[in-house]
């Protein structure tokens, strides 16, 4: 699912530079053509939808993966304050740890339970900028066609920004990339009983006269 995930994003996001240099939101920003997808604005459309489908399905089962599975609870709760400050100081000195690549600290969960969100409202902003008339009660929540355009480009920078620290953290935690590639390190679950063994034979004591009889 997470490179799935990464080759949808990856298109979604040079097909819909190719549509903001169409109409542009700002007017100082234009994408360089030569990191966009789709040679026209029409061909922009066609792989933003096509991978829109791949994204909005496969976050679907990632979401009812996490959610059915436990893993969300277990990975991504519960948070505190004082764990996001404690884990703030340590990057800050350059003292986080590394080592347990199963454990995520306070601020990965909080950046991971935030591009979820990021996630969701992309897509339900642009439903809404698909077909305004059709999901009116999504459009509605943005209040009009451009405050909605803003709201869909500032989710997708969102997105480029968690990307951006995702991928240097990931580059500087080698084993991290090497997990992602190949599913992960082993988790000892508790599933592994230990060997089974069996107390020494015992017999009971000879009485006098098998003793006497053997020797």
């Amino acid at each position: 699912m997470h490179w799935i995930n990464a080759v949808a994003i990856f298109i979604m996001i040079g097909s819909g530079w190719k549509i903001y240099n169409d109409d542009v939101i700002f007017g100082w920003l234009h994408f360089p053509d030569s990191i966009v997808i789709g040679k026209w604005a029409q061909y922009g459309l066609q792989w933003h939808f096509f991978g829109m489908w791949i994204f909005v399905l496969n976050g679907l089962a990632y979401l009812s993966y996490g959610i059915v599975t436990g893993r969300f609870r277990q990975k991504l709760f519960p948070i505190s304050i004082r764990d996001i400050m404690a884990t703030v100081g340590d990057a800050l000195r350059f003292r986080l740890g590394h080592d347990d690549l199963t454990h995520y600290n306070a601020v990965q969960k909080i950046l991971y339970l935030g591009v979820m969100a990021v996630g969701v409202l992309i897509v339900i902003s642009g439903l809404a900028l698909w077909k305004p008339v059709q999901f009116s009660e999504l459009a509605a929540l943005f209040g009009s066609f451009q405050a909605t355009r803003v709201v869909h480009f500032l989710c997708m920078a969102a997105i480029v920004g968690f990307l951006l620290v995702h991928i240097s953290l990931a580059l500087l935690v080698p084993q991290s990339l090497v997990a992602m590639v190949t599913g992960g390190p082993v988790v000892d679950d508790g599933s592994t009983q230990p060997a089974e063994t069996h107390p020494p034979e015992t017999h009971p004591p000879e009485t006098a006269v098998e003793a006497e009889a053997t020797h």
